[in-house]
């Protein structure tokens, strides 16, 4: 593919950017509906725990953590399908205010919204909208063109095909191959003016990476494309879709893309680490909450709660339904927590593999060592943490609001709050 066809694609997305600059001045948007409704109260908690001492040493596990300056608060949710049977908080939601971590404190969860996106890509599965073998272009046509970056310098940029066209599967496990968002559209997440088809028809125009499905590359611009994936085969915002079909069915009434004014003084302060160490307030530069997003974010916009993750996880640990509401099928609950990435390395800690929308742990090593086999999850960019393990009928929520820690998934937060959780339920 000579440099002439890479200028002209150039110019295409240089055009792209100009338009949607026209587009961001002459809309405003409009915010998700406020709903108003208030917090779910937590089920009586079911009696299947061996060693409620091991539960009890929780909150003074994490309060350590506090005290040590690495964290200012945390939630802490253990529960099995049944019911909850830990649910607590330490700390400060505000620690510079004085304010007390209450057990209903707002968080942003950031990369756990991609099992939630997933699920909702699911739930059109399960209706026979799509299928994860699809074709994304037949529902997305800007992908029909996609081609495979195999050479770039300053002189020249060689493409070519790809070897088969991206699957709604690839965008499920990371292995599309798409690029990052190009500059003009990557302040996406800090500005949220742009929409989802905006953003994904600059995903549709830059080359890929690789081939889809020949290797593994974390890419929330993918998840993203699900959510526009979502509003074209089901006529519905991607919003709305969400708040319809989980949020109200499942009683999720304070996770949302816009949190309300109530909802907002209920969030917890984001916090990292200054030159010197101390833990200080820690302006959010990832992923903004604005008045009026025009983006989402289905790769890591959501604000919810203990509770309210919970009701999820349970779902799922009940093979898709709560309370007599079912979301999904067992089978889509199957398919989407069995490794469907083969021997690819994925990941970023050792032995993990990936199913649709969630991390599957494969050999239980390091900081899944206590976790079984066939375990899954998810976590955030702020350290929260989301993990099920089926063959224990176990669930572990870490909600904390950390930024600059080493590695989220490997925290040792996560790791004291995995080995007691899983020690109360073991024999």
């Amino acid at each position: 593919m000579t440099s002439w066809f890479w200028l002209r694609r150039f110019v295409g997305l240089a055009l792209l950017v100009c338009v949607l600059a026209a587009a961001a001045a002459s809309s405003s948007g409009q915010p998700p509906q406020a709903q108003g409704i208030p917090a779910q109260q937590p089920l009586p908690a079911p009696k299947a725990v061996l060693h409620p001492e091991k539960l009890a040493a929780i909150a003074p596990a994490l309060q350590r953590f506090v005290q040590q300056g690495e964290i200012a608060g945390a939630v802490t949710v253990v529960g099995r399908s049944g019911g909850i049977i830990h649910h607590e908080a330490v700390g400060w939601r505000d620690r510079e205010a004085r304010a007390p971590m209450p057990k209903d404190a707002l968080f942003r969860i950031a990369s756990m919204t991609k099992p939630i996106t997933a699920v909702a890509v699911m739930i059109l599965v399960d209706e026979g909208k799509l299928h994860p073998d699809d074709d994304v272009a037949k529902y997305l046509p800007e992908f029909s063109r996609s081609m495979v970056l195999v050479e770039q310098s300053p002189q020249r940029v060689v493409l070519r095909p790809p070897q088969r066209p991206i699957k709604v599967r690839d965008l499920l496990t990371h292995t599309a191959g798409l690029a990052p968002y190009p500059p003009g559209v990557n302040d996406v997440y800090v500005r949220r003016h742009r929409t989802l088809a905006e953003t994904t028809l600059a995903a549709a125009l830059s080359p890929l990476q690789f081939d889809p499905g020949t290797r593994w590359s974390y890419s929330n611009p993918g998840i993203d494309t699900l959510g526009r994936l979502i509003e074209v085969v089901s006529g519905q915002r991607y919003e709305e879709f969400l708040r319809q079909r989980i949020f109200l069915p499942l009683g999720m009434y304070d996770t949302t893309f816009a949190p309300t004014s109530e909802q907002m003084r209920r969030l917890a302060v984001t916090y990292g680490l200054d030159k010197n160490g101390r833990l200080v307030p820690n302006p959010n530069t990832l992923i903004a909450l604005v008045p009026q997003p025009r983006h989402p974010v289905p790769a890591g916009g959501l604000v919810s709660s203990g509770a309210d993750l919970a009701r999820f996880y349970r779902m799922m640990l009940r093979q898709g339904e709560l309370d007599g509401t079912r979301i999904l099928s067992p089978k889509a609950v199957a398919e989407m927590t069995r490794l469907q990435t083969g021997e690819l390395k994925t990941g970023f800690v050792e032995g993990m593999g990936f199913g649709y929308g969630w991390a599957v742990v494969r050999q239980p090593q390091g900081v899944t060592s206590m976790l079984s086999a066939g375990s899954y999850g998810h976590g955030g960019a702020f350290g929260t943490q989301g993990w099920i393990d089926p063959q224990r009928d176990l669930f572990i929520i870490l909600l904390i609001q950390r930024t600059g820690l080493p590695n989220a998934d490997a925290s040792p937060m996560r790791q004291v709050l995995q080995e007691l959780a899983v020690a109360a339920v073991s024999p």
